[in-house]
């Protein structure tokens, strides 16, 4: 996890500063230890590590393919307010279908959210715990097409800006203003200003006359 962390700090400072600068410093351990105490749950030791890193983000900002990473004192608040909304409305809390997943459960933690919508990491017994999902303000969850971990998560983001490809549908581009911008694969502007591909950090070979 740290190592990815690492590699995601090195190319966005080489390459979208600006975007470096809105990822905040370090958690308190002991806000992070409130806030499991607070929420009834230990913390993967992956989302612990990452937490060590950097506490989410100080601003919003393009800067994941998926929701911004939350300070962790956001992470409690909107738990708190899914978990209150859901409360035992078996339409919020438990599936709508076989197989599926409720609207929300307090054993998932909102570690990157954005307009209502959350990626989660689901923390409840099982072979799947830990993995990553989506919540959404107007549907039920869902764990299709996510990650088995945070730290796998993290790093394919670190693999592709690196070595190029897309998280998902997303790829990686530099704005007009180059900050670190992602879209789906293909797109050529943002709001009429162009994207330009996201360079990668691989060395060129050189081939010996």
């Amino acid at each position: 996890m740290r190592e990815s962390w690492s590699r995601i700090d090195a190319w966005l400072r080489t390459h979208a500063p600006a975007s470096f600068r809105v990822l905040a410093p370090p958690a308190d351990p002991g806000t992070v230890e409130k806030a499991q105490m607070h929420m009834g749950l230990r913390f993967p030791s992956d989302l612990l590590d990452s937490l060590a890193c950097h506490d989410g983000q100080t601003e919003w900002a393009n800067v994941f393919p998926e929701k911004p990473p939350v300070p962790v004192a956001e992470m409690v608040s909107f738990w708190q307010t899914s978990v209150e909304l859901a409360g035992d409305d078996p339409d919020l809390c438990e599936p709508q279908e076989d197989g599926g997943e409720p609207w929300w459960h307090p054993q998932w933690i909102p570690w990157a959210h954005s307009d209502c919508d959350a990626q989660i990491i689901d923390m409840r017994e099982g072979p799947a715990r830990g993995r990553i999902g989506s919540s959404q303000h107007d549907d039920s969850a869902s764990f299709h097409g996510g990650w088995p971990s945070l730290a796998a998560y993290l790093e394919e983001v670190a693999d592709v800006l690196e070595h190029g490809g897309t998280v998902g549908p997303w790829a990686p581009y530099l704005t007009s203003d180059g900050e670190l911008w992602w879209a789906f694969a293909g797109e050529t502007t943002l709001n009429g200003s162009p994207l330009t591909p996201a360079p990668t950090s691989r060395k060129t070979q050189r081939t010996s006359s």
